[in-house]
């Protein structure tokens, strides 16, 4: 079951929290790429803080995913449909070169 959205759908609310909902124009395949990115890189960040190693790198594949999504930096609902898709496509090419996936 998906989380509740605000009226506007630009939130999630989760626990009566709000959170920036993920941008509704990413096409879902690339929208699929990034979320398992997410989730590798949010792994690392656990193994990283589990073993006392650095974690400063896996948390940059975070933001560098959650900002291609639209949940971070400038709000997706104040771009242009040719910066929303900019924006997301850098996101996956940098996935896809390595920058934004797991370590291994």
């Amino acid at each position: 079951m998906p989380p509740d959205r605000t009226e506007d759908g630009r939130y999630v609310v989760v626990a009566g929290r709000r959170w920036r909902a993920t941008d509704p124009a990413v096409p879902e395949e690339a929208a699929a790429v990034l979320r398992s990115a997410l989730m590798a890189a949010r792994r690392d960040v656990g193994r990283a803080l589990r073993t006392g190693a650095d974690p400063a790198a896996a948390r940059a594949r975070v933001h560098l995913v959650k900002v291609a999504l639209g949940e971070r930096g400038t709000p997706w609902w104040e771009q242009s449909g040719e910066q929303r898709r900019e924006r997301w496509q850098h996101g996956l090419r940098e996935v896809r070169r390595g920058d934004g996936g797991a370590e291994s």
